[in-house]
């Protein structure tokens, strides 16, 4: 049962990335990776990390794909991108992918090591697990992505204030 159900997940979630891909209204890409981000949090599930599954779906597919409905539908988008501004993105992701594609052949060939595992020989999904991980080991990167986080806010909140006039 569980390897029908992660053949359906994987095939949900490479599906709608297919289609976030393929469709050039803003609307159904931002709908297509609502649903692509939902069935990877099914497949979290299945991988034995609840918390990390209900996170994704509460926070990824959830709200952030709603926010990005909310901008697409506010904002006006123009379809149709220069030339020159065409070849370059078209150069950069082109070079992006092909990095894209040599580290994955990498890892998957095994020429990296393996990825250290939070605790080794046991399923390391649950909320405390991730706390006791996050407030340990990983404090001053916990601590560093928060202040991260907190300046970009505030960077957001500035450039989005509308300046008054004398």
């Amino acid at each position: 049962m569980n390897i029908v159900l992660f053949a359906v997940l994987s095939t949900v979630a490479v599906g709608g990335v297919v289609g976030a891909l393929v469709f050039r209204n803003p609307a159904y890409t931002a709908l297509f990776l609502a649903l692509a981000m939902a069935a990877l949090g099914g497949l979290y599930g299945l991988l034995g990390a609840p918390f990390v599954a209900a996170v994704q779906v509460i926070i990824y597919a959830g709200a952030i794909m709603v926010l990005f409905v909310f901008v697409i539908m506010m904002v006006r988008f123009q379809p149709d991108l220069p030339p020159s501004r065409k070849r370059w993105t078209a150069v950069l992701a082109t070079i992006l992918g092909l990095a894209f594609g040599l580290e994955m052949f990498s890892a998957l060939s095994g020429a990296l090591s393996p990825a250290a595992t939070a605790f080794p020989g046991k399923e390391s999904g649950s909320a405390a697990d991730i706390g006791r991980l996050l407030l340990s080991d990983g404090l001053y990167a916990f601590e560093l992505t928060s202040v991260l986080l907190l300046a970009a806010l505030v960077g957001a909140l500035v450039l989005a204030r509308k300046k008054e006039k004398p």
